[in-house]
């Protein structure tokens, strides 16, 4: 989950901004949810082999799993890879997503989830038509700003996105923001129902998610400094008393099959 993105035919710069953290991301990032897999499922002729690219921990992986035969799951982040949820059908391997090593026409469904703007996204796309079997489907998603629908925390939140790491942001989170939808997707492309993640979470849960930010991550890196201390002290007070909040993040996702 750590290639920025370079014009098409240079070899990407891989930056990694996760390894560091990875057993934080590893749990406390947020689940999919499993009607995004069973319409993904839905879309392909048979269930070989899955490609999961920028798996990062293996959140979709696992869950591709439950419809696939065989997942093959690839992070450019050895680290990363390290920390993932094991299960007998998925296979971790490190890899960049531009050159994933599998062979040509394998693939069923190929996904990045939550990871398309680390890549060189034109290699990428070319990696996947090369990958897929003919008819097989390509797919991408992203979940952009948190809401736990609460007036006093949502803005609180926002701040902190905006102001106190906000600088800190790679360009590539624009790409994230906007859903992908910039982006020329040079597949066929399906029209796939609307999603949503959501989760249950504690304080504890909510302020270790937010660690996991690659902003958090370079803003600590290059003051030293935790902006989670302020941000929990400000927070603290608005949770109030219910232990656990529920927490929600639109997730866009565009697919499109290889013909």
């Amino acid at each position: 989950m750590g290639s920025s993105p370079a014009p098409s035919g240079r070899e990407p710069t891989f930056r990694d901004l996760f390894s560091e953290h990875a057993p934080d991301y590893a749990t406390y990032r947020p689940r999919y949810p499993t009607a995004l897999f069973t319409w993904l499922a839905g879309q392909v002729g048979r269930h070989e082999l899955a490609w999961d690219a920028g798996a990062g921990t293996g959140q979709a992986s696992i869950a591709l799993a439950a419809h696939f035969r065989r997942v093959i799951a690839t992070d450019a982040s050895a680290a990363q890879i390290q920390e993932a949820a094991r299960h007998p059908n998925v296979e971790y391997r490190v890899a960049r997503a531009e050159s994933s090593g599998l062979p040509s026409g394998a693939a069923d469904l190929v996904l990045a989830a939550q990871a398309l703007h680390w890549f060189d996204v034109d290699a990428f796309f070319a990696e996947a038509r090369r990958v897929a079997v003919p008819e097989g489907v390509v797919a991408v998603c992203s979940y952009g700003r948190l809401s736990i629908g609460d007036r006093g925390l949502d803005r609180a939140l926002d701040r902190f996105y905006d102001d106190v790491v906000g600088p800190w942001w790679p360009p590539e989170r624009r790409l994230v923001e906007n859903g992908y939808a910039t982006l020329s997707f040079p597949f066929s492309e399906l029209a796939p129902p609307s999603f949503e993640m959501r989760e249950h979470w504690t304080l504890r849960e909510l302020l270790g998610y937010v660690g996991t930010w690659s902003a958090t991550a370079r803003l600590r890196a290059a003051t030293g400094a935790d902006p989670l201390r302020a941000l929990e002290a400000e927070i603290t007070p608005l949770w109030g008393s219910a232990e656990r909040r529920d927490v929600r993040w639109p997730l866009a996702v565009r697919a499109g099959r290889c013909t």
